[in-house]
């Protein structure tokens, strides 16, 4: 199962990953420069020194063998059209968000809507940023009551864990039937 790991700019795309995957994850990660700091928004960010310029990569295998391939994605604007390749052929997005800066999370939710993906909504939960009930989050990012919306700490693998599980059940619950090839229909006979 394709799986897109989505979110703006610093908000631990790259650490989920890194805390979920069984094997080495790929990962683009450079560091910033002084030319991208007008266009990268380090407004609560102050530890942040690097960012994903392509796309992160880790496999995870669960129970009855569901083998969860996640793609995280650059969360800057100028990635976009990147974003839209990496997301073709993904079943559904995990998309993580921060409520030191909820709005930024608007721009990625429509683009994951746009691409007609099921998703989550995962708010990751950093030190410094401010605690809020569920269901404020869920008005605040003014979600579809079916669309899940949970907590998290991307640096924290059963809670990561968690957010991924929720996703992989609501593509699931949403994904048409296959069409059931047990039952053989039987061929008219010929005049």
């Amino acid at each position: 199962m394709k799986l897109v790991v989505a979110g703006p700019f610093g908000v631990g795309k790259t650490t989920l990953i890194r805390t979920l995957s069984e094997i080495a994850t790929l990962h683009t990660e450079e560091a910033m420069t002084e030319t991208g700091r007008p266009v990268d928004d380090l407004v609560g960010l102050p530890e942040k020194t690097t960012t994903t310029v392509a796309v992160d990569f880790g496999r995870l295998t669960l129970p009855g063998n569901v083998v969860l391939y996640m793609f995280g994605t650059p969360g800057q604007r100028r990635f976009f059209p990147l974003w839209q390749d990496i997301a073709r052929g993904a079943l559904g997005a995990l998309v993580l968000a921060d409520t030191r800066r909820l709005a930024d999370s608007f721009e990625i939710m429509d683009m994951v809507e746009e691409q007609g993906l099921p998703y989550a909504v995962a708010v990751n939960r950093f030190p410094d940023a401010p605690d809020h009930p569920v269901e404020v989050l869920r008005t605040h990012l003014d979600l579809h009551a079916t669309t899940p919306l949970l907590l998290c700490d991307a640096r924290q693998r059963d809670s990561s864990l968690d957010a991924l599980i929720v996703l992989a059940e609501h593509v699931l619950d949403v994904l048409p039937a296959a069409p059931d090839t047990s039952a053989t229909t039987a061929i008219p006979e010929q005049p």
